[in-house]
């Protein structure tokens, strides 16, 4: 039987949900209602992780919206994490839905987490925004079937007798202690801000602790968050079990510092600064390794740029793929490592060569001039490989790339 029951209210939100659960490494098929009893994907050995169920209810009336949610979870029979799935403007029978789900599991609590960030979608102070406009003020408020009135998400969860808490951006950018110390209210349901993936992740380790003592949450969001509670309650064999990427990068324009930037603040990349001038293999694969261990999914090795307006030594410039390269066969020769990216096209060349391959299997172009595939030849043959110039791609070109990286480990599957 299914692991996760994911309800979402119209067919391109629950089929997007559904991809998002099997990039952690989740099987999940998407379903239509109405269900009957006998429906295969509630077979035994039907072998479905997630099973995400279209209601159809996002116009639908309020009476049929609750019925629709109650009867899914009835047919569904129990589950280990039952998630919401609302839309990324919060249109449709929110409260209504959010309430079925609750009354079905009497002993259970609400985090109603509807950010999206990668989508423009961000909760701050409590409000929804959408690309920096509140959501009464997006083109959602316009919706001629779902005009959505409010800005406030707590609002928009009514009409409900539980209490409502809201937990605010700066307790979760303290940190999972703080985050888990404010989920201790006796609210009902908690309203969390949120504005990049990394707060996701903050909010859904601190809620496992939780659930580790008893607590059962219900998730209420619009993806990313029921995925990432998932894989924090260890739902998600991906989370465990794919090990982590390591980034390379020798590139230094400011077009890969907001490239890194980016990766730091979606995936929670974190790296070893490299000194031009002093770069040393082995103390740079020992402050990854420490960042490694510190359970980082993403890690990487990054050439510090020279203070403005000081001239780079070609020499001393030559010196930095070579070390680059070593430090990554130390690392890989100590770590188990998923996935390989590299930027700047003398760095993956050393990389290559450090790592005696012979070439490069091209499996996908995942934006133009970045290219994904495998290691061929010598001992990492069929290691997952990616690979960008450093002046290629918009901010987000390394977050794709990398993410790319996870899909594959994620699923085995070359192409996303």
């Amino acid at each position: 039987m299914p692991k996760l029951l994911v309800l979402g209210d119209d067919l391109t939100g629950s089929n997007a949900t559904g991809a998002l659960y099997a990039r952690f490494g989740l099987r999940a098929v998407s379903v239509n209602a109405p269900l009957e009893p006998d429906a295969p994907c509630f077979r035994e050995d039907s072998g479905i992780d997630a099973l995400v169920v279209n209601l159809s209810t996002r116009h639908a009336p309020p009476s049929h919206a609750g019925q629709a949610v109650r009867r899914a979870i009835e047919l569904a029979g129990p589950v280990e994490l039952t998630v919401k799935r609302v839309d990324t403007t919060l249109r449709g029978n929110v409260g209504v839905e959010t309430e079925a789900v609750l009354a079905s599991a009497p002993a259970a609590r609400a985090l109603v987490v509807p950010a999206f960030p990668d989508a423009g979608r961000v909760t701050l102070g409590g409000l929804h925004l959408v690309d920096g406009v509140p959501l009464a003020e997006s083109p959602a408020a316009r919706d001629p079937l779902a005009p959505v009135r409010s800005s406030r998400v707590r609002t928009l969860l009514g009409p409900t007798r539980r209490d409502i808490a809201e937990l605010p951006l700066d307790v979760v950018e303290e940190g999972v202690d703080a985050v888990e110390a404010a989920l201790r209210c006796p609210a009902g349901l908690v309203v969390c801000d949120a504005t990049t993936n990394r707060h996701l992740t903050t909010v859904a380790k601190a809620a496992a602790r939780l659930a580790a003592e008893g607590t059962r949450w219900i998730s209420v969001d619009s993806g990313p968050f029921g995925v990432r509670l998932a894989a924090a309650l260890g739902l998600a064999p991906g989370h465990d079990t794919v090990p982590p990427v390591l980034a390379v990068v020798g590139s230094i324009t400011g077009q890969t510092h907001d490239q890194l930037l980016e990766t730091e603040l979606v995936l929670d990349a974190r790296y070893v600064d490299v000194a031009a001038d002093r770069p040393d293999p082995p103390s740079i694969a020992d402050e990854a390794g420490k960042l490694l261990a510190a359970g980082h999914r993403v890690v990487g090795i990054r050439t510090r740029a020279p203070a403005p307006g000081t001239p780079i030594d070609p020499a001393v410039a030559a010196r930095v793929p070579p070390a680059l390269g070593e430090a990554t066969r130390l690392v890989l020769g100590a770590h188990r490592i998923g996935g390989l990216y590299a930027t700047g096209g003398d760095i993956a060349v050393e990389v290559t060569r450090s790592l005696g391959a012979e070439g490069f299997e091209i499996d996908t172009e995942v934006l133009p001039l970045a290219v994904a595939g495998r290691l061929s030849g010598g001992p990492y043959a069929g290691l997952p490989f990616a690979t960008k110039g450093g002046l290629i791609g918009g901010r987000d070109a390394a977050v794709a790339c990398l993410e790319h990286l996870n899909h594959v480990l994620a699923t085995g599957r070359k192409n996303p």
